[in-house]
């Protein structure tokens, strides 16, 4: 599958779990994203499970949730030993989609970006 872009998925919990899952159910199950999660690991064992997603998925790109989280730290860790991999931190459900769906990953956040919006009551 040429069209498939890979990628790693890591955040706190389920919840790079979660996104992954939701991208399935809007483009299929077919859609490169590896999950990781931190749930009860040290920053050495992200790290390890990180570097494995990586290499079975052979994924250059790295979405995490939270800039400053273990999951991102464990991820800048691995950049500086892996010339062109590039961490994406932020990642939401518009950025994946935008993503998987054939934008390069700056096209992607700035589609994240966009979707982001305040409704207030009465809109």
């Amino acid at each position: 599958m040429s069209d498939v872009r890979a990628a790693v998925v890591a955040g706190h919990d389920s919840f790079a779990a979660g996104l992954c899952s939701a991208v399935a159910r809007i483009v299929g199950p077919a859609h490169g994203l590896v999950a990781v999660s931190n749930e009860a690991a040290t920053p050495d064992e992200i790290r390890t499970a990180l570097e494995a997603a990586l290499d079975v998925s052979g994924a250059t790109v790295l979405f995490t949730d939270l800039p400053a989280g273990s999951c991102t730290m464990a991820a800048r860790r691995i950049a500086r030993a892996r010339p062109g991999l590039v961490v994406v931190t932020g990642v939401s459900l518009p950025v994946l989609l935008a993503y998987v769906t054939g934008s390069d990953v700056a096209a992607a956040v700035r589609t994240g970006q966009g979707a982001v919006a305040v409704v207030e009551g009465g809109a």
